[in-house]
């Protein structure tokens, strides 16, 4: 098997022999070999060490993504399918199965492609050449593998238009790989029901990493006032409502989102106690403090605030702010849910930006519980991007 070889520098390839799984540009002393963007290569350690193999693109800062640490591996349908068998045992396993990330990246060590399950639709996202290429054979394989276990798959969406691919000197795409059907597709989440757009809403269509802790908060909203800001198609208020809140606030910047919150609210019959405002909640928060509204439970779940290094200083600002505001709005031993969804707010980053806030809000706070991301993301160690959602649930008590 004659792959090209990528050479790294003496000293580099720290994260690789980590456990990671990126060669970045600035890593590699050399390459030989003929090869297109997108071809497997094998990565060696500047003294001839092999370190695995994976597809190449010299247009990326990550050049290199490894697919095995096997050097001799074959990359073919059949390695695609084992990766995807894998990849539905571990959830099977793991969580509810009937709507949830089936392939997660990296950490499902298939870098560059994710696909989430809504009821009985596919939703396939490709960010990386390499993996484009083989994004077909790794539908044609969940849809063999989850046909075994009796789930037919009634349709699949491509929403690969995520700008990274820009990075990779791809286009932005997105459409059916294969017959068009019903883009609004109806899932159920922890006895909510929700119409997922798999074809205009945010990314996939809906935020699958958040179905635990949107559990998580049900038992601190029965017969509770509830503020939900962030609330993007009404999740969280919507969890809130179902376990018995006797009224919510969901507020998003989104007039789409809103509409689709709306929406979601009949679907569960809901409407008459769970309302939403079209707002920037930056704006909003100060104006409700000083009307004097006062929550039981308020949830922060805003957008990533950064999404790369340079910019985690304004992000730190912006956290900061919406969590004194928030925390402001907490009636004395009330409850707040607050995360991040940043890779980028690194744990110990947000905790600090959090003790701050709750410091100039004059509130002391009780942890309740830390929690991550939903177990069909998974965290896979030493590939830190996998890891980035942090989830709080505290109590917030007045300076006594």
């Amino acid at each position: 098997m004659d792959r090209t070889i990528v050479t790294l520098k003496k000293g580099e390839g720290r994260t690789l022999k980590a456990g990671g799984m990126w060669v970045y540009d600035n890593e590699i002393d050399s390459i030989k070999g003929d090869f297109e963007n997108g071809d497997v290569v094998e990565v060696q350690d500047f003294d001839s060490y092999s370190m695995g193999c994976g597809y190449i693109n010299t247009k990326s800062k990550i050049t290199v993504r490894l697919l095995s640490r096997k050097k001799d591996v074959a990359i073919d349908g059949a390695f695609m399918e084992r990766r995807v068998r894998d990849a539905w045992a571990y959830r099977r396993q793991t969580m509810d199965t009937s709507s949830c990330r089936l392939i997660f990246g990296e950490a499902d060590f298939l870098p560059g492609i994710v696909v989430d399950k809504f009821a009985d639709v596919l939703v396939v996202e490709s960010l990386a050449l390499g993996i484009d290429r083989w994004k077909l054979a790794i539908v044609e394989a969940l849809k063999k593998v989850l046909a075994e276990d009796g789930i037919a798959i009634r349709g699949v969406y491509e929403r690969s238009d995520a700008k990274v691919r820009l990075q990779e000197g791809m286009e932005r795409s997105k459409g059916f790989i294969g017959e068009p059907f019903d883009t609004k597709v109806e899932i159920v989440e922890n006895g909510v029901r929700y119409i997922v757009d798999v074809e205009d809403g945010q990314k996939t269509g809906f935020f699958l990493d958040q179905k635990n802790n949107r559990a998580a908060i049900q038992r601190f909203c029965k017969d509770k006032k509830v503020l939900d800001c962030f609330t993007h198609t009404g999740s969280f208020a919507l969890n809130a409502g179902i376990a018995g809140a006797s009224g919510v606030l969901g507020v998003d910047a989104s007039q789409l989102a809103v509409d689709q919150a709306v929406e979601n609210a009949r679907l569960n019959r809901l409407e008459d106690k769970v309302r939403f405002q079209c707002a920037d909640v930056f704006e909003l928060l100060p104006q409700l403090e000083a009307q004097g509204e006062r929550y039981d439970v308020v949830i922060l779940d805003p957008p990533a605030f950064t999404k790369s290094r340079n910019s985690v200083k304004n992000a730190v600002k912006g956290y900061r702010e919406i969590n004194l505001r928030g925390m402001k709005l907490v009636r004395d031993g009330g409850f707040l849910a607050t995360c991040s969804c940043s890779h980028f707010m690194e744990p110990e980053l947000f905790a600090k930006t959090i003790r701050e806030a709750a410091a100039g809000a004059h509130r002391r706070l009780r942890q309740v519980e830390f929690r991550t991301q939903a177990p069909d993301h998974p965290i896979l160690w030493a590939a830190d991007q996998s890891y980035y959602l942090k989830f709080y649930i505290f109590q917030v008590c007045s300076e006594r």
